[in-house]
């Protein structure tokens, strides 16, 4: 722990790492080193303070991590290494009397490879290992001295003493062959899927991301909360939820009923129907109203039977809750947020991001620099109502109406003809929103906002609580939402209740936004769909 840090503070978001280290390598827990110290800018000086130009090993065989020996480049030249990883290629080059193989090993760290040279005339047993099991895929370890590399686009090479094979692939039925493979195929093999090229890139994105949103809050001095993941309440009233019962364990015919036919849940495990939570938000609010600001970061589940690109079945949620604030605060807090995670991003991943841009959305550095530079437009719901019916010679697939909600095309013009950035929409018609929202002065409208960004849409809903219990109650019994669970919930207004708000994010719609991908089954590792759950 750097000096001045409890283990807290500093795992709970340091913006940068300690001199030496990569993000990467410190929160893997690598002792600083020299080598990565003089890549870093430390140069001779910061050598000669830590002895050894080779990074601290560490894990397996002590062996050296390729994303630091990349980083230090030739300042490990005539060190010793080891090294563990991937064979993306393996390859035999040279001539008849002095064969070379060449492999391109990847362990993860990063999304760079580092070259293996094995030559025949220099080592006849790895060379002969390497040729042996020249197959995409195969798992090796090797032993070796780093050199300068004379090929283009690389500093450093292994020149190679000692390879072992740690695990055989099977070329004729490795699904992940040399060659680039369509999304949907790795969909299809999501334990393989891995070690692609894009999954890679994507989890390591997916992994910065939710360190800046760790960061951001840990900075802010929020409180991580864990919602509970069983619940008896719908927070958001859709009724798609996941049940969750043991009486199913037993003899279909000796599951208990009631005398009009349906399950006594009575004698279930909770002694009433709980589901899998859809949200965290409610419990978050206990918690505001305590401890001021926290935020929940977890999985959250809907059984809705949605085969879309932007649905899942299980995704995670972060939704931050903050007492004694109004929707303007919520704003604040959600442009910040974003700026902030974005930001987070574009310093931690360069090279993925560099891959995704190049793969699949060109522009898509400079879409995180937008969020980051831009300054975030607030407009009522009505008033980009009036806009989108003004607009003459504009055939709508779903006409814009007052009391309806924005369809994607609506969005779309918002935040790419009209306002040219990101958008807050708020005060919506108290209709088509959550009982929970609060109601406005007008009575016709609700404290809520959505943030909607250029490409993209939606990416956050977020509300003004409605703190006054009568009000609340009122509400509640429009919607039909019961109290005789959420009898807690409402014990928030009746001891000590306080403005507070708070907003949704959905996880995997974030990562999406930073990687270009489409399709949310890509950006989580093992993704949960109808009909799915490999």
């Amino acid at each position: 722990i750097p000096p001045g840090h409890t283990a807290f503070s500093w795992f709970g978001g340091n913006p940068k790492p300690p001199h030496g280290h990569t993000q990467f390598s410190w929160m893997g827990g690598v002792a600083p080193s020299a080598a990565a110290a003089t890549a870093a800018g430390g140069g001779a000086a910061g050598a000669a303070a830590g002895g050894s130009l080779v990074p601290t090993p560490s894990g397996f065989l002590g062996r050296t991590i390729i994303a630091e020996a990349l980083a230090a480049e030739v300042a490990l030249v005539g060190q010793s290494v080891t090294l563990c990883g991937w064979a993306r290629t393996v390859r035999v080059g040279g001539n008849k009397e002095t064969p070379i193989a060449f492999i391109e090993l990847n362990d993860g760290s990063c999304f760079g490879n580092i070259q293996i040279v094995a030559a025949k005339e220099d080592s006849p047993a790895a060379f002969a290992v390497a040729n042996d099991h020249s197959v995409t895929g195969t798992c090796f370890l090797v032993k070796g001295e780093v050199v300068e590399s004379p090929a283009k686009g690389q500093k450093i090479e292994v020149k190679a003493s000692e390879v072992v094979c740690l695990g055989t692939c099977p070329g004729d039925t490795y699904p992940l062959a040399k060659g680039r493979h369509p999304l949907e195929h790795l969909r299809n093999i999501s334990h393989i899927r891995p070690r692609s090229n894009t999954i890679g890139a994507m989890f390591r994105i997916r992994n910065a991301v939710a360190a800046g949103v760790h960061n951001f809050f840990q900075s802010k001095g929020f409180l991580y909360l864990h919602a509970p993941l069983i619940t008896s309440s719908d927070c958001e009233g859709a009724g798609e939820m996941f049940s969750v019962s043991t009486l199913m364990n037993e003899d279909p015919k000796k599951i208990p009923t009631l005398p009009n036919g349906k399950v006594d849940f009575a004698q279930d495990f909770f002694a009433a129907p709980t589901f899998l939570t859809v949200s965290g938000q409610l419990e978050a609010e206990a918690y505001a109203c305590a401890l001021s600001k926290i935020y929940t970061f977890g999985p959250t589940f809907r059984a809705e039977n949605s085969h879309t690109p932007r649905h899942l079945a299980e995704f995670w949620m972060i939704e931050p809750e903050i007492a004694f604030a109004d929707l303007s605060d919520v704003m604040d807090l959600a442009e910040g947020f974003l700026k902030g995670v974005c930001s987070w991003v574009l310093e931690h991943c360069a090279a993925d991001l560099e891959f995704m841009e190049k793969m699949y959305l060109k522009g898509l550095t400079q879409r995180l620099r937008d969020v980051v530079e831009q300054k975030f437009t607030r407009m009522p719901y009505t008033e980009a109502m009036e806009h989108l019916t003004a607009v003459k010679g504009r055939k709508w697939d779903f006409q814009p109406k007052w009391g309806e909600d924005l369809a994607t095309e609506h969005e779309k013009y918002l935040t790419e003809e009209l306002i040219k950035g990101p958008v807050f929409v708020t005060d919506w018609p108290k209709d088509i929103k959550s009982f929970y929202m609060r109601v406005n002065d007008d009575g016709k409208t609700v404290a809520a906002v959505d943030c909607l960004l250029p490409k993209v849409g939606e990416i956050i809903g977020g509300s003004q609580r409605e703190e006054r219990l009568d009000v609340l109650l009122e509400r509640m019994k429009v919607m039909n939402v019961g109290e005789e669970h959420l009898r807690w919930y409402t014990d928030l207004r009746r001891y000590g209740t306080c403005p507070h708000a708070g907003f949704g994010l959905g996880f995997e719609r974030l990562v999406m936004f930073c990687t270009g991908l489409e399709n949310i089954r890509d950006v989580i590792p093992f993704p949960r769909y109808p009909g799915h759950c490999v």
